[in-house]
């Protein structure tokens, strides 16, 4: 049987079965990246999306305070016919594009600026001061936005429904995990993320199977000993003294413990104590971070912390108490990329961006409370490049420098949509558009 007679055959079923019909070739297929992105090209598309994003980064908003954003998202869905449901985990939003039947596929944007008072000159300046959109958020809201607008004019392509979540204090709330308690996934099948990357080019996106991104905690421990006069130390229990052994005793959990194909970071960032020069101070405050790529390490590491700064304190003569901020800022696991999803981003991404823009990256240490969904559903995170060719040296995220290239705004949202209308094609099992060939 010829493939267009196929393709007549499985249509004249589904109208037998009075389903809804939107058939596409695999060819079509092939090219929903490259009309979605020409789609959001446009010139009144992508002008709608700058002044979005202008507007998200003009008014900057710490996590679960995002509540300006949150209404800026839900004018914008109201506007595209879009429903949702709000407030979901303070200020989250949940909106749904397509059949409202299954399957479901989710996309993921985060919503929350930084405490960083912005240093960058420019016209839409953060009107906020000490808070700003350091690590390009108001980027991922606009670029989901535009997702929304694609798949809103683009529905009758949807085989079942897109789930938006507008996701509030990824930087160290663990919003995610909120957004999940609130059933925010509940029956989604997958979702998909991304994040902006100033020193990849233009045009690029990377990604890679498995462990993408280290897990992380934070812990800062309260050290205590005596005060006194500097001049006669004998009459205190120094507690600098006992948080410098346990700085230099902590290194060693990682040197001496860790197996060295299995990395490991463990940061001390914070240090207080005292006031003058004189004076040996009564307690001192140190806190820091430590990150892994498996869960099991990461607790490992945990238990580990506690127990050298207690430990070391007490040869100090010292007492010391640790906090982990298990309700503030909870463990982030680490971003475990799931290896089918990976397949399905290479085949709509090289279908967008060409085979040769497609890059495999190395892990790195930093986390994304992304993790969170991954461990509930399958999941899969990106980078999207956004470094012209004109900045040489382009501030990295959660610098007072960094800036947004806009014109990776319709690349971001293209793939977004690309990649979630053609997950619900290809998982639709009455339309097996994975296994029809030519050659039928």
């Amino acid at each position: 049987m010829g493939f267009s007679k196929w393709v007549f055959l499985i249509c004249s079923l589904l109208m037998i079965s009075q389903k809804p019909i939107f058939c596409l070739t695999p060819k079509q297929v092939s090219e929903i990246p490259i009309n979605f992105l020409n789609f959001a090209k446009k010139s009144e598309v992508f002008d709608w999306m700058v002044g979005i994003r202008r507007k998200i980064h003009e008014n900057p908003e710490l996590g679960f305070e995002e509540f300006e954003t949150s209404k800026l998202i839900r004018q914008e869905l109201d506007k595209m016919g879009i429903p949702y449901e709000y407030p979901v985990a303070v200020t989250g939003v949940v909106g749904f594009v397509g059949s409202g039947d299954p399957p479901f596929v989710a996309l993921r944007a985060d919503m929350d600026a930084l405490s960083i008072q912005e240093m960058v000159e420019w016209e839409h300046k953060s009107k906020n001061p000490g808070k700003m959109h350091a690590c390009g958020h108001d980027a991922h809201v606009t670029m989901l936005l535009g997702a929304a607008k694609i798949l809103q004019e683009h529905r009758q392509m949807l085989k079942g429904t897109v789930v938006l979540v507008f996701q509030p204090a990824e930087e160290g709330g663990g919003g995610a995990k909120k957004m999940i308690d609130a059933g925010a996934i509940k029956n989604v099948n997958a979702i998909f993320g991304l994040h902006v990357n100033p020193v990849l080019p233009m045009g690029e996106v990377e990604s890679r199977p498995g462990p993408l991104l280290a897990g992380s905690g934070f812990f800062e421990a309260v050290i205590s000993g005596k005060g006194g006069h500097a001049a006669i130390p004998q009459h205190s229990i120094d507690p600098i003294l006992a948080a410098s052994n346990v700085i230099v005793s902590l290194q060693h959990l990682v040197s001496r413990e860790a197996d060295p194909l299995d990395s490991q970071v463990v940061t001390v960032g914070k240090f207080q104590g005292g006031g003058a020069f004189n004076v040996i101070p009564d307690s001192v405050t140190i806190g820091g971070t430590f990150r892994a790529f498996s869960k099991e390490s990461l607790m490992q590491l945990k238990q580990r912390i506690e127990e050298v700064i207690v430990g070391q304190a007490a040869v100090q003569r010292c007492n010391a108490t640790v906090n982990f901020f298990s309700s503030e800022k909870p463990l982030f696991p680490p971003t475990v990329n799931d290896k089918d999803l990976h397949n399905h981003f290479l085949k709509v991404a090289r279908d967008m961006v060409g085979t040769t823009n497609v890059k495999e990256m190395q892990p790195l240490m930093g986390s994304e409370d992304f993790a969170f969904f991954q461990e509930v559903i399958p999941g899969y995170f990106f980078l999207l490049g956004m470094k012209d060719g004109k900045t040489t040296k382009p501030a990295f995220v959660h610098s007072p420098f960094f800036k947004i290239n806009e014109d990776a705004l319709p690349s971001g949202a293209a793939l977004h949509a690309s990649l979630a209308t053609r997950f619900l094609l290809e998982s639709n099992s009455e339309i097996p558009l994975l296994n029809i060939h030519d050659e039928f």
